[in-house]
């Protein structure tokens, strides 16, 4: 979908419009109040007219009071119509937002992972957050706004030409230049606001990945360079809002010269009219008043279909996200109550990116409760087979089956309740150590949690901190050691009780007394469970009941450790290189 920026994109607005369904009762109220405000708005000089010109120039003081009230009475009308106009119309956008995030972000969290491995995460969150405010102005200060304001000019015209077409003439000499003048800021402030929505995307990609990593940029000594970067990337941004402030600065000042020249050509020949009975006084002090109410909503209209513009193209970004289809596809319905965990992979190939194979014709078998151990250099495929076996990606080629039914063929929620995965970087939310446990899972009670959390000797670190388990981990996690961070991940897995254990590099980035405990952690996890384990110590998988040794995405040899060490083939050499680091070390 191209991001044209058109102002009126009726199928744009259509598929906006249909949020609005929901709330269609204060959609037509708003509609309402704008075609009165629209209505009462203009009336005001026709009452200041009329009672200047029968009742102050007549000298009836009694008919002035009356008037006085009336249009007090009105401008009270107008302002309540007005404050009801401006909640609504604003309550309608929000609502909007609320219900397009929702859906935008459900969107979004069903993307499988090769959406987000092309996809910087900056600009999702543009998209979720500045842009869809965007949309809400859509109500607030654009459509409805403009209908309004479009509809009290035709009314404002006609009232001025029914009152006196002379001054009607003068009064609007001046605007072909303005509607000249709006059109060329309209088309300037396009262009600046569409540059402006890119740079904000490209500050928040930025900012998000470079605080995320700061600990790379400071490790490395980079800050200078990143500063540098930043500053760059940040004068992009400023300059995209300057040129629109640029166009804002010229238009205003050109209306304003434009509306003072219609009011000084209006008075004198208001005035000339006066002694020759053209005109009443009454007229040219109404024609100010109309000079004034033609004028703002001419000079605001070039500023609300700016903002209708925006909207557009928010709305273009937005829909074009949800058109995306990158989610997993979940045609299956089987729904087992309770799997065995037998799994089996037969000729699979896949890979990320066209036919760059990762993994080539990988077929292996994994009995019910069995321990498979998957070892290799960085690059041969590991961490690919168990992605594949979450279905995070899907396979090109041969099948891979849980108890002999296609993962395909599961419901997705299905086949994932019975995974657990613990990855080598453990990800925590912004949350306490329950709930990063629990995952706010309600059936997960606090006494699992602490049963588990003894389990596998996690208690005693969680024990010491200030509020124990309700202690808030920070970003990431940022507060606890990596060891502490993997811990958590095994008590995770164990409160959810899968049917398949995935652990990958789980041991690979911790210091030796925790890997003791983790290594306990494993052997109790393992217990009675399908498990795949990703390593490079070997020593930690030396009691799998068969390891799969992978290179540039073939199983090159297979077997227990004695069997492997005994065929002097790649696994040996790992093995010896590793026995030989240690002593090393010693």
């Amino acid at each position: 979908m191209a991001v044209t920026g058109k102002a009126f994109d009726f199928p744009i607005l259509k598929r906006v419009y249909q949020y609005v369904i929901p709330y269609n009762r204060i959609f037509y109220i708003a509609i309402f109040l704008t075609l009165a405000v629209a209505v009462i708005g203009p009336i005001r000089p026709l009452m200041v007219q009329y009672t200047v010109d029968h009742f102050i120039m007549k000298g009836d003081a009694n008919g002035l009071l009356n008037m006085t009230l009336l249009m007090i009475a009105l401008m009270l009308l107008q302002s309540a119509l007005q404050y009801y106009h401006t909640y609504l119309t604003n309550t309608l956008g929000q609502s909007v937002i609320k219900d397009l995030r929702n859906k935008l972000y459900h969107h979004i969290i069903n993307f499988n992972l090769k959406y987000f491995d092309h996809t910087p995460i900056g600009t999702l969150i543009t998209r979720m957050i500045s842009d869809l405010e965007t949309i809400a102005d859509i109500f607030s200060e654009g459509l409805i706004v403009i209908i309004g304001d479009l509809l009290q000019l035709i009314i404002l015209i006609a009232i001025m030409f029914y009152v006196n077409w002379r001054l009607s003439l003068m009064s609007l000499s001046t605007i072909p230049l303005l509607l000249i003048a709006t059109r060329y800021f309209q088309l300037g402030i396009k262009e600046a606001f569409k540059d402006v929505r890119t740079q904000v995307a490209n500050l928040n990609t930025f900012v998000q990945e470079h605080i995320t990593g700061m600990s790379v940029v400071q490790i490395f000594n980079r800050e200078e360079v990143e500063m540098n970067k930043f500053k760059e990337i940040n004068q992009k941004h400023a300059a995209a809002n300057i040129r629109g402030i640029w166009y804002y600065s010229v238009f205003f000042p050109v209306v304003e010269i434009l509306s003072a020249a219609s009011l000084g050509l209006m008075v004198w020949m208001g005035a000339r009219g006066t002694l020759v009975g053209t005109a009443t006084l009454g007229e040219v002090i109404a024609f100010i008043q109309f000079i004034n109410m033609l004028f703002r909503p001419i000079r605001e209209l070039a500023d609300k279909f700016n903002t209708l513009q925006m909207g557009m193209v928010s709305s273009e970004r937005i829909f074009k996200v949800m058109d995306t289809e990158s989610s997993t596809m979940n045609a299956g319905t089987v729904i087992p109550q309770d799997i065995q965990g037998e799994i089996n992979f037969e000729n699979v190939v896949f890979a990320y990116n066209n036919e760059d194979w990762v993994l080539k014709d990988i077929s292996f078998h994994v009995k019910p409760g069995k321990t498979l151990a998957i070892v290799g250099a960085t690059g041969a495929g590991k961490s690919s087979i168990i992605s594949l076996l979450n279905r995070f990606y899907e396979i090109n080629k041969g099948s891979i089956k849980i108890d002999g039914i296609d993962i395909r063929d599961y419901e997705l929620m299905a086949l994932r309740q019975n995974i657990a995965f613990v990855a080598q970087d453990v990800f925590l939310f912004s949350d306490s150590i329950a709930n990063n446990i629990s995952l706010r899972n309600h059936e997960i009670t606090m006494d699992e949690i602490i049963t588990a959390s003894k389990m596998v000797g996690a208690d005693r670190f969680i024990d010491t901190l200030p509020n124990n388990y309700h202690y808030h981990v920070g970003e990431r996690g940022g507060s606890l050691s990596v060891g502490q961070r993997q811990l958590i991940s095994f008590i995770r897995a164990y409160v959810y009780n899968p049917r398949i254990l995935i652990l990958d590099e789980a041991t690979s980035s911790i210091d030796t007394e925790t890997e003791e405990l983790i290594q306990y952690a494993t052997d109790k996890l393992t217990e009675n469970r399908t498990s795949i384990v990703i390593a490079h110590r070997l020593a930690t998988i030396q009691k799998a009941d068969n390891i799969l040794v992978l290179d540039h995405g073939k199983i090159v040899e297979s077997g227990n450790h004695q069997e492997l060490l005994k065929q002097n083939g790649l696994y040996r050499k790992l093995y010896q290189l590793q026995f030989e680091d240690r002593e090393i070390l010693e």
